[in-house]
C-alpha cells in the first residue's frame, strides 16, 4: 500500500483554490492555460485508480461530487467507479449518496490509512494531506506545478511542516505545466 498526494501547484507551492471554486481573489489559475491542460488522466494514475481508493476530505468531496458524475470519458468512469472515502466529521452516510461508490471514514483517519491495503490517492485535501505528512505516511507527491507565481495562498508544505527528504522519480513537460513524481528518499 502506497499513499499517493496529488496536487495542482503554482511555481511558488500555492495549491489554493486552482479551479476558482472557493471564490479566492487569486482563484481560477490552473484554467488560465485552458482545460485541455488538466483534462483527462493528468496525473498518471491509471491503474491505481482500478485498485486503489480515493480519500478526500469533506470540502474536496462535495465539489468533487458536484462535478464528477455528470462527466463523461474514460477517466470519468475512473473516477466514478473509483471506491472513495471521505473524511468528515458532519457528513453522514446518507450525505454521500450524491457520489457512487463514496462512504465516510469511519473511526481515526490515521489508524484508517494504516490499516487500508490498497493504493490511497489524495486529491486536494490539504488538512487530510497536512496529517497524513505529520504521521510520515506520504510515499509520494504528484504534482502538475503551473508556471505562475501568487505570492500568497495555502502552500502544498507549510512552512512549520515536517522536514521531507524526497526523490524525483519522473519529470515530464506537457504543455505550459511540468508534472513531477517525488517519492520517499531512500532511508
Amino acid at each position: 500500500m502506497s499513499v499517493i498526494v496529488i496536487a495542482f501547484t503554482t511555481l511558488d507551492g500555492v495549491v489554493e483554490d486552482p479551479d476558482g471554486s472557493a471564490g479566492t481573489p487569486p482563484g481560477g489559475w490552473m484554467f488560465r492555460y485552458g482545460r485541455e491542460v488538466v483534462t483527462g488522466d493528468k496525473f498518471r494514475l491509471g491503474s491505481v485508480l482500478d485498485d486503489g481508493v480515493l480519500l478526500l476530505g469533506r470540502r474536496t468531496w462535495q465539489r468533487f461530487a458536484q462535478l464528477w458524475p455528470h462527466r463523461d470519458g474514460e477517466f470519468a468512469a475512473r473516477m466514478n467507479a473509483v471506491p472513495k472515502l471521505v473524511a468528515s466529521r458532519t457528513l453522514t452516510g446518507a450525505d454521500t449518496t450524491a457520489w457512487a461508490n463514496s462512504r465516510v471514514l469511519e473511526g481515526d483517519l490515521i489508524e484508517a490509512v494504516k490499516r487500508e491495503r490498497r493504493d490511497v490517492v489524495v486529491a486536494g485535501s490539504f488538512d487530510v494531506v497536512d496529517q497524513l505528512a505529520a504521521a510520515d505516511l506520504v510515499d509520494e507527491y504528484r504534482l502538475l506545478t503551473f508556471p505562475i507565481l501568487l505570492g500568497t495562498g495555502r502552500r502544498l508544505f507549510p512552512e512549520d511542516g515536517p522536514r521531507l527528504e524526497l526523490e524525483c522519480l519522473a519529470t515530464e513537460l506537457d504543455g505550459p505545466i511540468v508534472r513531477t513524481r517525488h517519492g520517499r528518499a531512500a532511508r
